[in-house]
């Protein structure tokens, strides 16, 4: 039972980092690798990197600007599409909604930090609630155009777009009460963007100020995905006639971004990490946790698949939303793009089927 067929599905920049850096994928620092133990038998080593991106597409133009389609790419936050994408994500745009408007004692005469603002949307969200004023930082071309937006919508006076990287902008004020960001990617962890909320926290955030979300946890659980696998990895067997199937090994190393259907789901989930943003260290990003996932049914194993859970502690009503399914341990049924590590479970190149009950022990290294 495999998922939608497409086209590639590498991860792209439209999941993560919007404040922290204008090269995009080129600042990606999420790398992983997964240990087997007692079932697996080889070394599983995935990295998201963009040593692959160096000629983006020709046709793609920044906005308003001379620059080259490189320039273009890795500025990809310029690009109005990677916006509306965030923005049509229904359920992360209206959770942050109403975390905002139904708790504006969190927000009225408080001074807020937008960390990664984007078109400004949750800087309007702030300034609707009754905040002081907002700072939001944006470090691409589109600081530009949430300027423009601001105005149009009447909060010139109680916005301000601060253009540039946060590790670089200096604020007009030497503290904020409240840092607020939409700093998730793929994999949770995926373009680093957390360690620059972090920055932000231990620079500017007052003693008893907070940070939104404040908590995150990330899963993992493991997929049969026997049509995926036809149609992407086998396909190179034969081509027009031809053997390519040199082309397989490089195939499923690539990690993917896609929907994955509930009925495909062959293990428990396991909780692999949970972050407590208002107090986590930067260096706590990079971790490793062993883990166990226990098959639910005997079936093949085809791709680990990570999904997370983020939520605002310090509301009215504990809040939150999920990139999960509703699995055992989800609290969420939101289904979203997740990121999936296709990759045989097995040195020899077969299929690894798990009897139901058995354990595929491994270990993963964010780092």
């Amino acid at each position: 039972m495999g998922r939608r067929k497409g086209g590639n599905k590498n991860p792209d920049p439209g999941g993560g980092q919007k404040g922290s850096s204008s090269n995009g994928l080129l600042d990606a620092a999420t790398r992983m690798s997964i240990a087997g133990g007692e079932e697996v038998d080889e070394v599983m080593e995935e990295r998201i990197d963009s040593s692959n991106l160096e000629n983006p597409p020709a046709s793609l133009a920044l906005i308003g600007s001379d620059k080259t389609s490189a320039d273009y790419y890795f500025d990809s936050y310029s690009h109005f599409g990677i916006h509306e994408e965030m923005l049509k994500d229904v359920v992360r745009t209206k959770t942050y909604q109403n975390v905002i408007y139904q708790n504006t004692f969190l927000f009225k005469n408080k001074v807020v930090l937008d960390v990664g603002a984007g078109t400004g949307i949750l800087s309007l969200f702030c300034a609707k609630a009754g905040a002081k004023h907002v700072y939001a930082i944006e470090c691409s071309l589109m600081a530009d155009m949430a300027k423009e937006i601001v105005q149009a919508n009447g909060f010139s006076n109680v916005i301000t777009i601060l253009k540039g990287k946060v590790e670089e902008i200096e604020l007009p004020v030497t503290h904020v009460d409240v840092i607020i960001s939409e700093w998730m990617g793929y994999f949770l962890l995926f373009e680093n963007m957390l360690n620059t909320v972090l920055y932000a926290r231990d620079k500017w955030l007052i003693n008893d100020g907070i940070v939104l979300p404040d908590k995150a946890s990330l899963y993992l659980t493991a997929i049969e995905d026997a049509e995926y696998k036809e149609d992407k990895i086998e396909f190179w067997n034969k081509v027009y006639g031809f053997d390519m199937s040199c082309i397989k090994k490089l195939a499923m190393m690539e990690p993917l971004v896609d929907t994955v259907d509930h009925n495909q789901i062959v293990t428990k989930c396991q909780l692999l990490k949970t972050m407590d943003i208002s107090k986590m260290a930067p260096g706590d990003a990079s971790f490793t946790a062993p883990f166990k996932l226990v098959a639910q049914r005997n079936d093949y194993i085809h791709a680990l698949v990570a999904y997370f859970d983020v939520s605002f502690t310090k509301c009215h009503k504990l809040t939150g939303f999920s990139t999960g399914y509703r699995l055992n341990c989800a609290s969420s049924s939101l289904k979203t793009r997740i990121i999936s590590l296709f990759r045989k479970l097995d040195g020899q190149g077969q299929d690894r089927r798990l009897p139901t009950g058995s354990k595929l022990s491994c270990i993963l290294k964010m780092f």
